[in-house]
């Protein structure tokens, strides 16, 4: 399957982070950036349609940003205000357009980590 796909996990909390709101955006130079897509992960933590197809999979740098604070707000755990991670951005690059693309994103208040998945 060629495109580009997310799943966000809630390692505080041991569940998929549903309606987690989240943004794509296109970086074609420094400092530059256009939205492409925004989304809100469903009950599994993931989106759900791709959040590029193959016609829209393009070679570049990319930038995906989830609003974790105001996911943690609506789960009822405790933050600090402000919060230790609010928006987390990850900048990452499409060499292949033909692959599938997969960012998983496991995040709890205090920290987070990713890769490219399968």
């Amino acid at each position: 399957m060629t495109g580009l796909t997310t799943h966000i996990l809630d390692t505080a909390n041991g569940c998929p982070a549903a309606a987690v709101k989240l943004a794509l955006y296109a970086c074609p130079a420094a400092g530059a950036r256009t939205l492409v897509k925004q989304a809100t992960t469903n009950a599994d933590g993931r989106t759900d349609a791709p959040l590029l197809d193959a016609v829209g999979m393009q070679a570049g740098v990319w930038e995906l940003e989830f609003h974790i604070a105001d996911y943690f707000r609506q789960a009822n755990t405790p933050l600090d205000e402000p919060p230790f991670l609010d928006v987390i951005t990850l900048r990452f690059g499409i060499a292949d357009t033909t692959a599938h693309y997969h960012v998983p994103l496991l995040v709890s208040p205090w920290s987070y980590s990713t890769y490219r998945g399968s």
